[in-house]
């Protein structure tokens, strides 16, 4: 893939996440609307590829205390995201098998 492709679908993916509900917004309806943008089909395993690694790069988990209590946290850039304490994480570490499944699924379901 071009260097030049490349900065067009990584400034529109920038772009939509800007406008975007973080909340709700998923990385195929991402690829949907930057497709459009772009008039190209991001849904081709390279261009998915690098899509999802220019969600990534937004993403970070860090270890840290916090008033005495060790805590896992994982931040979309350095807006919005989530801490969990040991026993969280434990619980989350335990679904991860259904967390996966049920992602799967959804996968399946779109294709």
């Amino acid at each position: 893939m071009e260097h030049k492709l490349r900065m067009q679908i990584k400034e529109t993916v920038r772009e939509i996440l800007e406008e975007s509900d973080m909340e709700t917004t998923t990385e195929h309806q991402i690829r949907r609307l930057a497709s459009n943008k772009l008039d190209l089909d991001l849904d081709k395993s390279e261009y998915k590829a690098y899509v999802r690694h220019v969600l990534s790069a937004k993403r970070k988990v860090t270890i840290q205390n916090f008033r005495g209590a060790n805590l896992v946290s994982i931040r979309e850039y350095y807006y919005d995201g989530i801490s969990l304490n040991e026993e969280q994480w434990s619980a989350l570490r335990k679904n991860i098998p259904a967390i996966e499944k049920a992602v799967k699924d959804m996968q399946d379901r779109d294709i």
